[in-house]
Parts: C-alpha cells; structure tokens; sequence
C-alpha cells in the first residue's frame, strides 16, 4: 500500500518498512510524528483535557470545551497551527509550569502508553537512535516519549510563560511545530552532523515536509489498530496520578462536566451515611445508594476476649484509603485501622477508629501491639496505595507483632475518577470515590495463616519471609504481579517527594 501525497510523491504505508522488532536498523535514526503516529488518535484534545483538569480543575476542563469547535474550525479553514494555539491557550494559561510538568510526569504517560500505534512502534523501536518533532507542547510530551518509549531527542511545541506561569501563549521564535517548522526543527536536531535520519514517519499532509529531509519515509494510514500491549513497551506503567479514570474524549469530557455537581452532592450523601449510621447497616445503605460491596471467602469470628485472646491482624492490600472501612462494612463490625498522615477531613469522617502511626518503627510496634490487645486491627503492609495491578513491597513490621494474621484481598472500580491521590489534597480522596456513578468494592478473605508459616511459628520464619509471603498469597488471588517498589519509589516518580508530611498539615499518604 502506498499514499500519493498532494506532489504526485510516493510515501508507502508504515507496514511496508523492513525494521523488524530485533536490531536489524539498530544504526539507523528514525524521526517521527506524535499524535496520527507514534499514537493511534489523531486528537490532541484528551491530552490538553487532563492537562486542564489536572491544572485548573472542571472550570479550566469547560473553557477547553468551550474552545474546542474553535480550535477545531481554525483548524480545518485557517492552518493546524491556529488550532493547536486555542487548546494550549485553553489548557495551560495562567497555570503554573511546575504543575503542567507534574502532570506530564505523573498523569499523562498511562493514557498515551494505552494509544500507542502498533504499526510505527515496530519501526520506532527497531532503530538505534529515536527523535520525535510534534506540534504538541514539549513539556507535556517529553517525559513519556523518553522514559517510557526510549526517546532520544524531543522537539516540540515551546510555551511562553511569565514568573511561573503560562501564559497561554507559544514561544514568538519557534512558534508551533507544524509543517515548515518541523522541518526546521529537525535541522536543529541533526545539528553540524550533515547525515539526515535514516527513516521518517509521519500521519498527516503537514508532516510531508519533514520527511522529505529523510532517507525513507512511511506514512502511518488513517485504519483502526490495537494499541501496542503495555507489556510491550520499554518500561510498564505502575505509578500515575490524576483524578480521571477514563481516556477524556470530548464526550467523556462534557459527561465529566455535567456529572460533576451530581456526582459531588451524591459522594457527600454517601459519606454522611457512612458516618452517621450504624456499622451494621452499613452493607444494606452501601447497596441502596448504588455502592456495591462483595464479599468473598469466610470472615473470621471476632476473638473471644473471654479466653485472653489477642484481636486478628487483617493484612490487606492497599487500594484507596477506604480499604479498612469496606473490610468493616463486610464484617458488619468496625474494625480500626493505623494510617500514616490521614487527612485531618478523612479522621473526622471516618466511621472507624483510625490511629496514626509516626514511622518511627518501635513508637509503631508498641501502638499496634496495644490495639491488638484491644480487638482486631487492620494494616496496609504496602504503607500506600497503588491503582495498577502491582503490589509494592510489604514491610515486615506488622509479622513481628502476632502470628493471627488473616490475608485480605482488596479490590475497587471506578468508572469516572480515581479515589486515590499522590500530588493532591488526600481529603478529597473518599468524595472522588463517591463521586463515581457505581463504584465497587471487593473484600477476600483468604485462610488464616497456618502456625508454621508465621514469624513464632515452628520453623521460625523470618518477619521477612512472612511479608513476602502474605505479599505472594494476596498478589496471586488478584492476579496482580509482586513488586520491590516502596512508598518513597511512588511519590518520588509522582511528587517528587517522600510522601512524607507534617502532621498539622497531613495531606498525603
């Protein structure tokens, strides 16, 4: 298959290139486009919406909205450049740099590795040196392109800015990178080295120019393709941030928009039944106000006190910090919970006992033994949450203290946002959980351990072994996969920071 560009020249279909996945042009240097190549969809538009949101919130998300059929008419009657100023003035005027950089780094690299074209990945990866030229913001493209697809250069799209911020604006001297200036782009890149790159790819009639200037050139055609498995690519998604669940195509934008208002007056009903109802009648409130909570496998009886019994230790894996209140909820009965820097909002709304712990490990073992003599207890091994199918690293602490330890799957669904946070305010993590139309909790629980396999067991296991093996046990019912990562590895790939913070101003987990 070959596509006659406007000229009468020649450009064949990407799948037409000989690069095969192994190091066959491992020499060479490729060049490609961004969206309509490297990525399936031609639309810049749900990037720039996370960008908004991320930014600025569902007001910046509606003036996107707003400006979106004007970007696009510009876009089709005046240049493509025309277009692509309205949705970075909408998207990123007045925001402050730091935060568009957080947001590249933490929110946008899980929805452009779920859109990755099949067809120019396979040229794109077989080639030793990888450069990228696109008409898309630099600073929201490059930490994907490089860290997750193995870029070499980017050359985008530079935004203006004044003590901070954006202005809305692009840089006067580049300007956007469309048609021409792609191609001046490109030069920079080659530099003093006269060699061109070996292979061009392109998606669209502006990208023609600059791969005129390569010594091959492959079209990527406008057909529907399944995105490139994420096991396929370099480096697996298993931190990101961000408040949207779903891809925000302008539908799914404006669907946002007006469930926003709904959805946030729903999530506050929710949580005052949560905290004004009794645990026990919990499970029949959750289902009559669309929360849907499933319980698999047997729940333990409450230890007998009468026989000196110490309580049970429930280790679950951590998905949002309401993992503690559904395990209650399918217990009938509350159980408390220890938390690192819980949101003095989520304290106070919480229908159970939560108790700070100060990371300081003996401080933490005495308050976890004292609860333990007191009733049963849950703890988050994992020490924070994560939304992919991963489990991080289970510290060892909480198999030192009993050897009642009863494994908890934890699972949850959200089909609008996310109720997990590492860059925002972690109060507003139970109303974004609420806020969804039907959020879903599953609760497993799986088999107590056996004498032998805990830390006073018989053949005197290490607290090591335990956590791993608790780690191994719930990672398996899940099908998730076992991880070294810890909290530090998450919050400094999202935040750039520990995860720790001060208690008096405890916004993070």
């Amino acid at each position: 298959m070959a596509v006659a560009t406007g000229g009468g020249e020649l450009f064949p279909a990407v799948d037409k290139c000989d690069a095969p996945s192994s190091s066959f042009r491992g020499g060479h240097t490729v060049v490609s486009d961004l969206e309509g190549t490297l990525l399936r969809s031609r639309s810049a538009f749900p990037y720039y919406a996370l960008v908004a949101f991320e930014t600025g919130g569902v007001p910046r998300l509606v003036l996107l909205l707003l400006l979106a059929p004007l970007a696009a008419a510009l876009c089709h009657a005046v240049s493509e450049a025309a277009g692509v100023r309205v949705l970075v003035f909408a998207a990123t005027a007045g925001a402050r740099l730091s935060d568009i950089e957080s947001a590249a780094r933490a929110v946008l690299p899980k929805f452009y590795a779920g859109d990755v074209h099949p067809g120019a990945w396979r040229v794109f990866a077989a080639c030793g040196r990888r450069w990228v030229v696109t008409a898309t913001p630099r600073v929201m493209a490059e930490p994907f392109l490089r860290d997750y697809l193995g870029a070499d250069a980017v050359a985008g799209t530079e935004l203006a800015s004044w003590r901070g911020r954006a202005t809305g604006l692009v840089d006067a001297r580049r300007g956007v990178l469309v048609g021409q200036r792609k191609a001046e782009a490109l030069r920079e890149m080659v530099g003093d080295d006269v060699q061109m790159p070996e292979i061009g790819l392109g998606g669209r009639r502006s990208d023609y120019v600059f791969m005129s200037l390569c010594k091959e050139a492959y079209l990527v055609p406008q057909e529907p393709a399944e995105a490139v498995l994420a096991d396929k690519l370099p480096k697996p998604i298993v931190f990101h941030d961000g408040r949207l669940v779903q891809r925000p195509t302008p539908l799914v934008a404006l669907l946002t928009v007006v469930w926003f208002p709904i959805g946030f007056l729903l999530a506050c009903v929710r949580i005052a039944a949560g905290a004004l109802l009794p645990m026990p009648w919990l499970y029949v409130a959750c289902r009559a106000l669309g929360v849907r909570v499933v319980v698999r496998g047997a729940p333990p009886p409450r230890a007998d006190r009468a026989e000196g019994r110490t309580g049970v230790l429930f280790a679950c894996s951590h998905r949002t910090l309401l993992d503690a209140i559904f395990l209650s909820i399918a217990l009938g009965r509350s159980v408390a919970a220890v938390t690192y820097s819980l949101s003095r909002l989520s304290e106070f709304l919480s229908p159970i006992r939560t108790v700070r712990l100060t990371r300081h490990r003996a401080t933490d073992a005495a308050a976890i033994k004292d609860l333990l003599a007191e009733d049963d207890l849950v703890i988050c091994p994992e020490g924070t949450t994560c939304r992919e199918p991963f489990l991080l690293r289970f510290s060892a602490l909480f198999a030192e203290l009993t050897d009642d330890i009863v494994p908890v799957a934890t699972e949850c669904r959200m089909s609008m946002f996310h109720g997990t946070t590492a860059r925002g305010w972690k109060g507003m993590d139970p109303f974004y959980f609420f806020m969804n139309p039907f959020p879903e909790y599953t609760i497993t629980f799986l088999n107590k351990l056996p004498a032998e396999l805990t830390y006073g067991g018989g053949r005197k296991c290490s607290s090591h072994d335990v956590a791993n093996y608790v780690q191994r046990l719930i990672a398996s019912t899940l099908s998730y996969e076992c991880t070294s990562f810890t909290r530090k590895d998450k919050y400094r790939a999202l935040a750039g920071n520990d995860g720790i913070v001060a208690a008096e101003t405890a916004n993070g987990k």
